[in-house]
């Protein structure tokens, strides 16, 4: 039975997050069970291509387990978050499934996934030493641990090592300062109003966010219960980067850059920052896999290098209402093997989770994925609130823009980012004020 206070977040959740989910589809969705008297059968709900992925591994598992099944329930990324809500309000959970590490905690405040600290404990291969802290440390809501790290990603630099040569600069910047200035010696090196330094477009969050962190900037205070956007730390960082707009460091408009790859490998930048999903591409696009002329490199900081991160990828949840817990706690302990996770970056080109499995030769000696390795040593966690998505998505990068237009200054973009920020985290003040 769902508490009152649960019910009325979820009404708030389902009717106020973009639209009114219909819960009779559910029906469909199985639960867990049992194949025969000798089999348990255990659900897993895969996003995206992961849905098809995992089956290729399946096999390993049920041979070395034969009496366990799993069965797999693909469901689009785009479809997943509000599948899964409605799926908990309608008791009709899988056993287990993939969360990005962003959701956890909205699935912790309606107390829908197990706490695995018990199991961990238990386990004789699966500890939190296997993992990047940072990276652990996106699962600990309220002090429990509440998913398993699957596959990893951050955000790092693309740059072109032949532009920054020519620039003067025979490694990639360090600090804030060195990448401002690197930045105007290509602008001024380049002398084509149709050529910049780096990319930073502002329908993308991440940026305006890692350097914040950088910075020292609680993005949430108060129990994070209010913005703090416009807060000392954050504004500093945030006119950091607005700068390179006003100098005209970086395209004004998203619409100047249709293909970042190609954009890249016509010199249109020389910076990118985003992660690891895009290494295959642009292999394809500079049509260079030694990295003679363009590499990856971990982020430079405030005061020093490498800077902070953001703590990104998916993991691996249990639901309360599961009735097979030790058996969905055994696939997870599998899919969190280092064969296991090897055969899956095989498939799908996701990072391993497990740093065991970054001892292969093939991540020591890949030029352009031992950046992420290092920078998976300095990342840290996304405040851990339901609606983290919801402010940055649509508000963070709105504001931006009108920042880096002129249409509004950095304080006054600020204080209006704060303002809707504490509008959309009133229902979760009211709601902890009950609880």
């Amino acid at each position: 039975m769902i508490g009152w206070w649960k019910q009325v977040y979820l009404r708030f959740r389902l009717v106020f997050s973009g639209g009114i989910v219909l819960l009779p589809f559910l029906f469909c969705f199985s639960g867990c069970g049992a194949g025969d008297n000798n089999t348990t059968e255990i659900t897993f709900w895969g996003m995206g291509t992961e849905g098809e992925k995992i089956q290729k591994v399946i096999p390993e598992f049920e041979k070395r387990n034969p009496g366990i099944k799993v069965k797999v329930q693909m469901v689009p990324w785009t479809a997943a978050q509000e599948k899964l809500i409605s799926s908990f309000a309608a008791d009709n959970t899988p056993d287990l499934c993939q969360l990005g590490n962003t959701w956890v905690p909205q699935f912790v405040l309606l107390e829908a996934l197990e706490s695995l600290d018990g199991y961990i404990s238990k386990s004789k291969s699966l500890k939190s030493s296997n993992y990047f802290p940072g990276i652990w440390n996106t699962n600990e809501v309220t002090g429990k641990i509440f998913g398993i790290p699957w596959y990893i990603d951050t955000r790092i630099i693309y740059y072109r090592k032949d532009i920054f040569k020519k620039a003067g600069y025979d490694s990639p910047p360090g600090t804030w300062e060195e990448l401002l200035d690197l930045s105007r010696k290509i602008v001024k090196m380049q002398n084509d109003p149709n050529k910049y330094a780096i990319y930073l477009p502002t329908n993308e969050w991440a940026p305006f966010v890692i350097f914040g962190l950088q910075n020292g900037s609680d993005l949430i205070k108060d129990n994070w219960t209010y913005g703090n956007f416009s807060g000392k730390k954050f504004l500093e960082a945030f006119k950091f980067l607005i700068k390179f707009h006003k100098e005209k460091l970086t395209p004004m408009g998203v619409s100047q850059v249709t293909n970042v790859y190609q954009a890249f490998q016509q010199e249109f930048f020389a910076m990118y920052i985003s992660g690891p999903w895009n290494i295959p591409e642009f292999k394809k696009w500079m049509k260079d896999s030694t990295g003679e002329n363009w590499g990856t490199t971990p982020l430079p900081g405030k005061n020093g290098f490498p800077g902070v991160s953001l703590a990104g990828g998916s993991s691996l949840v249990m639901f309360k209402n599961s009735k097979n817990k030790e058996a969905a706690w055994k696939f997870i302990e599998f899919l969190s093997e280092k064969n296991t996770q090897l055969a899956f970056y095989r498939e799908t080109n996701n990072l391993p989770a497990v740093i065991s499995a970054w001892d292969e030769p093939y991540f020591k000696n890949d030029p352009f994925i031992k950046a992420f390795y290092d920078q998976f040593q300095n990342v840290v966690a996304t405040p851990k609130i339901p609606e983290w998505e919801q402010i940055v998505f649509s508000k963070l990068q709105q504001f931006a823009e009108y920042a880096a237009r002129g249409t509004m200054t950095e304080e006054e973009a600020m204080a209006a980012m704060d303002k809707e920020v504490n509008l959309i985290l009133e229902k979760r003040r009211w709601l902890l004020s009950k609880y």
